[in-house]
């Protein structure tokens, strides 16, 4: 049982860091029939003179319910530890014994909101290493006690009670309090849970429904989390570095002597659009960071040219893992079911992206768009490898058969490295990313980005060396199919193009007939 609960731990932690760019905003999430036992409402980064403000509306419960356990549990971190609850206390629900939680946990910062709907009251309790807390009814509460100072007798968890009003309907409630981030010690990642306790139960007894609204922001109304910040600046400078960095491939490919293929400037588009990318990325960061919410033609635009981005990238890999116009003409069945693969499962893959971004923490469908999301990145990068893997094959057992192994020998060692490019770029950016995410503190989260985007940027780099052109590179050196005594071969090379000369030696005299064949180019 324990090892079922650290597996289901492990992917749980891994669906919640998979998404890097996991925004913090102003959330507003409605619960409608809801039957889930706990339901992570929000994670976020705090520096002393954050603020944390929630609001519940609506929260339903019928006259002979009111006595049901529901509350709130808060709890702060230095590290992105995930949901603790999915490896601890499953079979129990931590609001109704939080005496038992603190225990469990002694070196947790934990807040319970326990909510009586008999007397009307929250009651509030909290470990000791959470102290002091600085809780609040509302804004104005907090406006109130910054002008006039703050008490400490009012900083500890010992009889901390919140009201609860009724609405317009006398079974449906609204609650609301404010946690202010006052000290250095109170400095933390903070995680909100709404529990959900008879459905601790074997079976699920408790559908709930109610609006809840919570805004997190910094000190100076910054409502990035404090690991996030670095990221709007960061963004716009990678977008400059690619930019560059495309000018001067596009300079290169204007000024150099050997023949540029269609495939250079394919290259050329991805490294733009990785560009504008980035740019409409910290654009969309910049205004979160200010307004605390997206602005919606920016962010359709960066999920645009992401889509973009993503396929010509895939394209462009799978062209030369196939070794198209390289080590053959044409595609073969199995290279065209690769595309016909990866591309329709990139678009999937960016529209579960942009509703992940889009929808809540809480919502029933982030979670499943969140395990779709997985599951077709994983499937893309499997798929982009098995040309590789094919082409290797391939020139294994042509350097064996034919009389060009020096030629093929040359084509199978760069089909090899970029192989191990590729493996090690996926693992870094898929598996080992994450495993960072999990070891830094919450303000230093901005490293996991950059580590992606550093390790993505000089992969672009060494791809672009391998395959860049030059008379030297054995890539771009096609075998000719006619007998070395009666043709000279005269190859040019470049990216994913080849233009081979072959001059044939006339049988009468000593003049020289020549046939120039351009094999067909590919775009990725």
């Amino acid at each position: 049982m324990f090892s079922d609960r650290r597996r289901t731990a492990l992917y749980f932690l891994l669906m919640t860091t998979l998404i890097v760019q996991v925004t913090a905003k102003i959330h507003t999430l409605k619960i409608e029939d809801d039957d889930r036992r706990y339901i992570a409402l929000t994670t976020f980064g705090f520096y002393n003179g954050g603020i944390l403000e929630v609001e519940i509306k609506n929260f339903h419960l019928p006259l002979n319910k009111l006595n049901e356990t529901h509350g709130l549990l808060l709890e702060k971190s230095i590290f992105d530890e995930g949901n603790p609850y999915v490896d601890f206390q499953q079979e129990i629900c931590p609001i109704e014994s939080p005496s038992n939680v603190y225990e469990t946990r002694k070196n947790s910062n934990l807040a319970i909101f326990k909510f009586n709907f008999i007397s009307n009251k929250v009651i509030v309790s909290c470990s000791s290493s959470m102290e002091p807390f600085y809780l609040f009814k509302d804004m104005n509460d907090l406006k109130k006690h910054q002008e006039i100072g703050f008490d400490d007798t009012e900083t500890t968890c010992s009889d901390m009670t919140l009201p609860i009003f009724n609405s317009e309907d006398p079974y449906y409630f609204n609650l609301s309090f404010v946690v202010y981030v006052k000290e250095k010690s109170n400095q933390g990642l903070y995680n909100l849970y709404y529990h959900n306790c008879p459905n601790y139960a074997i079976f699920p007894k408790s559908r709930q429904s109610f609006m809840v609204t919570i805004t997190e922001s910094n000190a100076k109304g910054n409502y990035l989390s404090a690991g996030d910040i670095p990221l709007p600046s960061f963004y716009f400078s990678m977008s400059i570095i690619y930019f560059m960095a495309g000018v001067l491939w596009v300079y290169f490919l204007y000024r150099t002597t050997y023949p540029v293929y269609k495939i250079h400037y394919m290259m050329a588009l991805l490294v733009f659009l990785k560009s504008a990318t980035l740019f409409f990325h910290g654009l969309d960061f910049h205004f979160i960071q200010i307004k605390g919410q997206h602005i919606a033609p920016w962010a359709f635009i960066f999920y645009t040219i992401r889509l973009l981005k993503g396929s010509v990238l895939f394209i462009t890999i799978v062209l030369i893992g196939t070794g198209m116009t390289f080590v053959k003409h044409v595609l073969s069945d199995k290279d065209k079911n690769i595309f016909m693969i990866v591309i329709p499962l990139q678009v999937l893959a960016n529209v579960a992206y942009a509703i992940i971004q889009e929808s809540e923490e809480g919502d029933v469908q982030h979670n499943a768009w969140l395990d779709l999301f997985l599951l077709v990145d994983f499937m893309c990068c499997a798929a982009i490898l098995f040309p590789i893997l094919w082409s290797i094959r391939h020139l294994q057992e042509a350097s064996q058969t034919d009389g060009k192994a020096a030629i093929n020998l040359r084509k199978l060692k760069l089909f090899q490295q970029f192989y191990v490019m590729l493996v090690s770029y996926i693992y870094f950016t898929r598996i080992l990313i994450y495993m960072l995410r999990m070891t830094v503190p919450f303000h230093l989260q901005w490293l996991n980005e950059f580590s992606k985007e550093t390790a993505t940027f000089v992969f672009f780099v060494m791809t672009g060396y391998k395959f860049r052109p030059t008379n030297a590179n054995p890539y771009f050196q096609v075998a000719s199919d006619v007998d070395d005594d009666d043709t000279d071969i005269v190859i040019s090379h470049f990216g994913s193009g080849v233009n081979n000369r072959s001059r044939k030696k006339a049988s009468t005299g000593g003049e020289t007939a020549e046939d120039e064949i351009m094999l067909m180019e590919s775009s990725s």
